[in-house]
């Protein structure tokens, strides 16, 4: 059996992307951060792990993306899967005043949070606020998480759809040692970061331009090693195999401090 790894407890919406692209006969190793469920992964203790990096309302899951940028594994997939945030707990709607999330599922139900006037207490995981207040066991407090956690815990679900946009998409990456083989409907990630002269990005952008390559993202996160330097986050459609994008990529590198391809993977449709 398949054995994937990943942030959080049982019950995260992390597991269940892992389900839609895998299928549910697998074996789902939860771990306590996102550098531990892709060391596990590099350490051949299991073969995939799956990492949330970006929501559609929210953006960007900076923790995700920090931890990628120190890996050796490879990108061989993305996911879409659809948020649909309930609160769970075992009091009345009426009777709750604090609830417990992931900071990332508190910002996506803040409307409803807001007009409840209730307290927030961030959690390191969706599901796990659902296991934490099953031990609370106070009919004041609740989780924000999805019904598959409020069945897996046995607390009722209170709410259902209490997300600000019902248009609410989690993207994830699946993380493998191995590459992944062109299919002609490919994107790439890549990570680097710019030397410090006139027009450096311009220079990286202006080749994928000339190039007629479409980028599809593009973020900068500051680099944890040097203070005021950025690393740049970049999607672009193609594979890296391919000798259109290798020489493009050879070219970009003449004008970065470091590149490097995260990997090449099919584009997933938004289901």
């Amino acid at each position: 059996m398949t054995k994937i790894s990943f942030q959080g407890e049982h019950g995260a919406y992390s597991e269940s992307a892992a389900k839609k692209f895998f299928g549910k006969d697998i074996n789902t190793i939860p771990c306590n951060s996102f550098e531990d469920a892709l060391k596990i992964t590099e350490n051949g203790e299991n073969e995939y792990a799956v990492l949330p990096v970006e929501n559609s309302i929210e953006g960007t899951v900076g923790q995700s993306i920090d931890a990628i940028t120190n890996t050796n594994l490879h990108v061989i997939g993305e996911e879409y899967f659809k948020v649909e945030h309930c609160l769970i707990g075992t009091g009345k709607l009426e009777d709750i005043q604090t609830v417990y999330s992931h900071p990332q599922a508190l910002g996506q139900c803040s409307d409803f949070i807001q007009d409840r006037e209730l307290k927030t207490v961030p959690t390191y995981d969706t599901a796990g606020s659902v296991k934490i207040i099953k031990e609370i066991n106070d009919i004041h407090t609740a989780a924000i998480a999805s019904n598959d956690a409020g069945e897996l815990y046995n607390i009722p679900i209170v709410k259902q759809g209490i997300e600000n946009n019902p248009n609410n998409y989690t993207r994830f990456l699946i993380f493998s040692k191995e590459n992944s083989t062109e299919t002609k409907n490919d994107k790439t990630s890549i990570i680097f970061s710019v030397k410090h002269e006139p027009g450096a990005l311009h220079n990286i952008l202006k080749e994928f331009n000339d190039n007629d390559i479409n980028l599809t993202k593009i973020e900068s996160r500051p680099n944890k090693n040097t203070n005021w330097e950025y690393n740049f986050f970049v999607d672009f459609q193609g594979h890296s195999s391919n000798s259109k994008i290798k020489a493009v990529l050879d070219s970009v590198k003449k004008n970065t401090i470091f590149l490097k391809v995260i990997g090449s993977y099919p584009i997933a449709d938004l289901d």
